[in-house]
């Protein structure tokens, strides 16, 4: 499947329409979800007949990106009940085969590395200080392979130095510097749309046999 093709299918998606923002509930565009997931497959294999779980998966976007791009099974996890209720009305949309999984990410539970892949774009930690962390944290213990993740650039000092030296990644790259526009979903946003520079990263736990991070991204993924 081609860039575009995949852009315009998640573009069908049916978004939030009234995000928590407690949760921080920021939809991942197509733009964006398109060009991670396509990263993810055709310069590192980390996509097509694997396990993935999108964590955090909203409205399911990721997820969904996943599965059209050829994931032998697909897993969605958020801890709102009404985000899973969406997220599986647009999988039937796209007539894909995803399991959702309503549950907080920190109580998943989930012994050992039982997935391949990890993919996410999980609260960026500016209503709940570090829940970005928390992803983080039970994604690199889960994944056998890489975990992909969004996080504000100007946390890209801390995020790095973090994931490889308390969490479990053997590598922490950042493939590419995104610009995420976040419509004025929330009363306490003074501007109709906010610009934030977001990093595309991908980690790779210890003990993975994934491609390493020198199969760089292939042009038209930025």
């Amino acid at each position: 499947m081609k860039l575009k093709q995949l852009e315009g299918l998640l573009g069908e998606l049916q978004q939030f329409s009234n995000p928590k923002k407690e949760l921080e509930q920021y939809p991942t565009g197509p733009h964006i979800a398109s060009r991670m997931l396509f990263t993810a497959e055709n310069s590192f294999e980390d996509v097509s007949n694997k396990v993935v779980a999108d964590f955090g998966c909203g409205c399911g976007t990721l997820g969904a990106a996943a599965a059209l791009l050829g994931a032998e099974h697909v897993m969605g996890i958020d801890i709102d009940s009404q985000s899973l209720e969406l997220a599986s009305l647009n999988a039937e949309d796209l007539e894909l085969d995803i399991n959702f999984i309503q549950s907080d990410i920190k109580n998943l539970g989930w012994r050992g590395q039982i997935v391949d892949t990890v993919v996410m774009n999980p609260p960026f930690g500016t209503r709940k200080k570090g829940a970005d962390m928390d992803f983080l944290c039970v994604a690199l213990k889960v994944a056998s392979q890489a975990v992909y993740s969004l996080h504000k650039t100007s946390t890209r000092d801390h995020i790095k130095r973090v994931a490889l030296r308390d969490l479990n990644a053997s590598s922490a790259e950042v493939l590419c510097e995104l610009r995420f526009d976040l419509p004025q979903l929330y009363k306490f946003h003074k501007k109709k749309e906010v610009d934030i520079a977001v990093d595309l990263w991908r980690f790779v736990p210890k003990g993975s046999q994934g491609k390493g991070t020198e199969h760089h991204i292939k042009s038209g993924t930025s």
